[in-house]
């Protein structure tokens, strides 16, 4: 069956949310408050409209795909049984969660629910069962790009399909930052994309607001508590954490570094102590951290185009060493693909453009001409996921509500 078309989504109003009405200081606590919470939104397919319930009953558990929330979130391939729609279900243990993941918790449902754009991931429903949260929202046949690269890509993507995943999650980037909001989690494995090849950006529970009673701040100052794994993507002026604070242009550094991310397969900073990572970042524009480390046993494949100048990125860094690992040339990227990422690591944050600059880049303009089609006709046919054997009481751990979850499957989604 294939993934229930993301794009017909209907946002409807909220039937109803307690967590929608509160204030900047409410508590978070409002999540495990009873009675229990519920919100639903229909989704369009053909000529059905389908409502989503609150009942667990009704949404066959099949097989993990993700984790988050620092492993209290498990996300699972589940069908809903009276329509038959593959969903992407989770669950996370509000009793396990402390305030900030509660806090992140709410602050993604109720912008998921605010938020109106194609590029953005939404939500179909919200409820509690006890203590659990449940989370209803479209499956993405393809997971994340993060996944891609694990499973097709594993010595990076080509520059077409970098483009057209790039400017999509941009797309979405933009909408957030012209509604006055920082992404702060900007990476590979919070870009979604549906069996359509529809392109959705996730992780909106470290969104932050430039917008205080009513005025738009030019910076801003929260720096909450990172998971050591997402320091990588984060900007050197968010991680420097002093009076100049930050604003929506820490986003683009992100994107910088996603983009480094696709086109290596790899991480960059990603095997450097932390300590090192954090002084290669904070010490300018010399650095450049898609040559340094990504490959340590070799040379980095990521050189520019015979065609073009040199970015200044990688280049210095290609003739070092040489590797066993590399069993195929290094690949070449253009000129422009070089300036975009230029653009989006400068150390100064006024000197990198905005999320709608970049969409105007010669980078994406160059891709939309050079592809024939979709995203699809950039990827292989999705994998059809099919439903296990149902596992025993030895290796299954069954949660409060009464469903049976498998247990340690791969997983693919990270929020």
């Amino acid at each position: 069956m294939s993934c229930l078309d993301c794009s017909c989504i209907l946002r409807t109003r909220i039937e109803s949310i307690g967590a929608e009405k509160q204030s900047e200081g409410s508590s978070t606590q409002d999540l495990t408050d009873e009675p229990a919470l519920y919100w639903g939104q229909s989704a369009q397919r053909g000529d059905e409209e389908i409502s989503w319930s609150s009942d667990v009953s009704h949404y066959d558990i099949q097989v993990e795909i993700g984790r988050g929330c620092s492993n209290l979130t498990s996300i699972y391939l589940a069908r809903h049984i009276p329509t038959g729609t593959l969903v992407a279900v989770r669950i996370t243990d509000l009793e396990r969660c402390s305030e900030e993941h509660l806090k992140a918790l709410q602050n993604e449902v109720v912008l998921s629910h605010s938020f109106r754009h194609p590029n953005i991931m939404t939500l179909w429903a919200v409820f509690t069962a006890g203590s659990w949260l449940w989370v209803i929202s479209p499956f993405m046949a393809y997971c994340s790009a993060s996944h891609l690269l694990r499973t097709y890509f594993p010595e990076g993507m080509s520059e077409v399909l970098i483009g057209n995943i790039l400017f999509g999650a941009i797309s979405g980037l933009n909408y957030m930052h012209q509604h006055g909001y920082i992404h702060r989690s900007i990476k590979a494995s919070h870009i979604l994309i549906s069996g359509d090849g529809l392109v959705y950006l996730s992780g909106l529970n470290h969104l932050c607001s430039l917008v205080s009673s009513g005025k738009r701040l030019k910076a801003v100052y929260d720096f909450p508590q990172f998971s050591a794994s997402m320091l990588p993507w984060l900007s050197p002026e968010l991680l420097r954490q002093d009076m100049y604070g930050y604003n929506v242009k820490s986003d683009i550094y992100s994107v910088g570094i996603t983009a480094c991310e696709l086109a290596n397969g790899h991480v960059p900073f990603q095997d450097i102590p932390r300590t090192q990572m954090l002084l290669q970042k904070l010490k300018g524009p010399s650095y450049c951290p898609w040559a340094i480390n990504t490959f340590p046993r070799g040379e980095s494949r990521i050189k520019n185009s015979r065609s073009g100048i040199d970015s200044g990125i990688g280049e210095s860094m290609t003739h070092t060493m040489t590797s066993e690992r590399l069993q195929t040339p290094p690949k070449t990227f253009s000129p422009a693909f070089h300036n975009l990422i230029e653009l989006c690591l400068q150390q100064d944050p006024e000197k990198r453009p905005s999320a709608r600059g970049l969409l105007s880049h010669a980078f994406f303009k160059q891709v939309k001409e050079q592809t024939k089609g979709s995203l699809l006709s950039l990827l292989p046919p999705a994998v059809q996921h099919v439903q296990p054997q149902v596992p025993t009481a030895c290796s299954a751990a069954i949660c409060k509500t009464g469903c049976i979850l498998p247990k340690e499957r791969e997983v693919y989604w990270e929020f």
